[in-house]
């Protein structure tokens, strides 16, 4: 009886016993006992060929996986088991023939079953010899390794998509390391972000992308020591690229382990935050000048006050030499543009920090013309120059802020005035255009040049061809304009021929709804005023003394405290009508000052007034809730005076006086 050598016949690990199945015919060859065992295998198809190919004998695990029964299969040749396509290839000749050259052959492939349905099998061939050595037969183990090949292939799908998305990010980089730090994969993202390709990265060692003091300290070991023992670690600082340049980065570094908890590797991410950072930064650089401007208009308002207090107070007289007349109205009109420009800090840096707050109504254009031209009269007066309007006769009402769009239309005329010459004229022109309000500032000034058309409402910007520079601004008054307009859902251009042909400015803002409400006028002072009892609280010695001169040169009897506790020993006694508070105060502020008025039994018929510099909304909003009654800014205006006196005389009057 010829005898197969077992290790011919080990197929994947399995035993002895299933190795030795397939040797022989099951009556020629083996035992009825050994072939009944074989029989009973239903996993394994295990049969014999002859020598040309021919199956001579079936178990019930052939039958199964293959779908023919003993007697369909026995004398058939086993090319039927394999396609068309490997038919016609030689591939079952190719196989017995290794088989018959090397003892034995092994491959998987697709094979067909009886219904003609294919499967992936594994295929183990071994030749059967006789004892002078010739092959006289085959036997042949076939597994069905369709289930296996279908998870493997969907895995290696899996892994092949996920490399291909991994692959095909940008913005990321994503990128593997072995367990000592070196580069074992690469994406695109990471050659974008970092420089380096695939091929120039690969097997070096990650910390070269530290800048050169964190290397030498040792940071990318540390990090790989805290993922190992954490799992993960994520750290924002500067990395270095390819060319030597730096970048703000979040790296997200994660250990990754097998089933049997054995450390792989790292796996990498990096994002490049250069921009958000610089982003950052700019905020925080702009906060920071926002509270300088904001700091400095308080710290400038406050000379300003007693300059403007003390023009009142030489405004009064009526025996001033002409000499003095001029010097005094020479500095009440750079008091005002000193005070607008004050105004204009503040504003570009409230729009700036998106805090400007307009108070949206029906504003009649006509109106806003007449106030813009007045507000405007100081400086065009000084220059002998006159404003021309040409408004439509129609009523035209424009949906806004009173307060704001003279702001503009008065802005826009000091910049016609500064640039054109002394004694010319200035047109202003008001017409309806498509559902919109037009407003155009004309001027036959210096012009602007083409190139700088599109530069000049840039935040200061400045136009220095044609211009002293005195006549030069902050360069913020246009940044404002413009701003302006487009909060109210307008826009605004300007236009030159050039150098010496004038300039124009065009703005358009949207009409009014007809059920929009009128905004209320400003309230007019009364003419007569009764004496009032007024005590003065500002730690500002000339400010202080300034305006108390100018308030008893109306005729009120004033009292001044340069601090709160001074305030809280004269108040008492002198019963005010009327208390001037200045917020910021050493020691007592205007805040606490107030409080320990109001306290008091005798002071509940006195009426609070705060003065400051800070004249935003949200600064008469707490002044309000404190409790005062009016917020000054300063450096206050004849009229706002006059007005809170007037108010302060009527809640005298209807509280029968004392």
């Amino acid at each position: 009886m010829t005898q197969l050598d077992a290790s011919t016949l080990r197929v994947h690990g399995e035993p002895a016993r299933v190795q030795a199945e397939a040797q022989a015919a099951p009556s020629a060859l083996v035992g009825v006992d050994y072939w009944s065992l074989v029989q009973a295998i239903s996993d394994y198809a295990i049969f014999l060929l002859d020598a040309k190919g021919h199956v001579v004998s079936w178990n019930a695990g052939a039958q199964k996986l293959k779908g023919y029964t003993e007697n369909e299969i026995v004398g058939q040749h086993f090319s039927r088991f394999y396609t068309e396509e490997a038919v016609s290839r030689g591939c079952p000749g190719y196989e017995l023939e290794q088989a018959a050259h090397t003892g034995r052959f092994e491959n998987e492939d697709w094979r067909v079953r009886k219904d003609g349905t294919t499967f992936w099998s594994n295929v183990v061939i071994t030749a059967i010899r006789n004892r002078q050595g010739e092959v006289t037969g085959f036997a042949k183990i076939t597994r069905d390794l369709t289930a296996q090949r279908e998870y493997l292939e969907a895995l290696r799908q899996s892994e092949e998509r996920f490399r291909l998305l991994v692959d095909s990010v940008k913005d990321y980089a994503i990128f593997m390391l072995d367990p000592q730090g070196f580069v074992v994969s690469w994406n695109s993202g990471a050659a974008r972000i970092k420089g380096y390709t695939h091929d120039e990265i690969v097997g070096r060692h990650f910390s070269q992308f530290y800048v050169p003091e964190e290397a030498a300290a040792g940071k990318p070991a540390r990090e790989l020591a805290i993922a190992r023992q954490i799992g993960t670690v994520e750290d924002e600082g500067w990395r270095v690229r390819k060319d030597g340049s730096t970048f703000w980065a979040n790296v997200i570094i994660t250990a990754v382990y097998d089933e049997s908890r054995r450390l792989r590797g790292f796996a990498k991410v990096t994002r490049d935050l250069t921009e958000r950072r610089r982003r950052e930064e700019l905020e925080r650089s702009g906060e920071r000048m926002r509270e300088f401007l904001a700091t400095l208009a308080h710290e400038l308002r406050n000379p300003l006050a007693p300059v403007r207090n003390a023009v009142g107070t030489m405004q009064m007289e009526a025996n001033l030499s002409p000499v003095v007349a001029r010097a005094r109205d020479l500095i009440d009109r750079q008091v005002t543009h000193l005070t607008r420009l004050v105004d204009d800090l503040l504003d570009i840096g409230r729009i700036m920090s998106d805090k400007v707050e307009l108070r949206i109504a029906r504003v009649d254009l006509t109106e806003l013309v007449t106030r813009a031209i007045e507000a405007a009269r100081p400086f065009t007066d000084s220059r002998e120059q006159r404003v021309v309007a040409q408004v439509t006769d129609a009523p035209v009402s424009i949906r806004g802020d009173m307060t704001r769009l003279v702001q503009v239309l008065q802005n826009l005329l000091h910049n016609a005035s500064k640039f054109s010459p002394h004694g010319s004229v200035i047109e202003l022109r008001g017409r309806v255009d498509f559902r919109m309000a037009v407003l155009e500032v004309r001027d036959a000034g210096c012009g602007i040049p083409v190139r700088s058309l599109d530069k000049i409402f840039e935040l200061f910007a400045q136009e220095k061809e044609g211009q002293s520079f005195g006549e030069g601004g902050l360069g913020i008054g246009l940044t404002l304009c413009k701003s302006l307009v487009e909060m109210h859902g307008g826009s605004i251009v300007a236009s030159s021929e050039g150098p010496g042909l004038g300039s124009t400015f065009t703005l358009s803002l949207p009409l009014s709804a007809q059920s929009d409400t009128a905004e209320s006028g400003a309230i007019s002072a009364a003419p007569h005023v009764q004496p009032l009892r007024i005590l003065l609280i500002d730690d500002n010695r000339d400010s202080a003394d300034s305006l108390a001169m100018l308030l008893e040169l109306k005729g009120h009897e004033v009292r001044i405290a340069y601090e709160g506790e001074q305030a809280l020993q004269i108040a008492p006694r002198f019963s005010p009508h009327l208390a001037l508070i200045d917020l910021a105060m050493p020691k007592m502020d205007g805040y606490a000052t107030l409080a320990a008025l109001r306290a008091r039994p005798e002071m509940t018929r006195t009426m609070y007034a705060a003065m400051t510099g800070f004249g935003h909304a949200s600064d008469l909003d707490r002044t309000r809730s404190a409790g005062f009654h009016a917020h000054l800014v300063k450096p206050v205006e004849m009229a706002v005076l006059d007005a809170l006196l007037t108010k302060a005389d009527g809640r005298l009057s209807g509280s029968g006086g004392t």
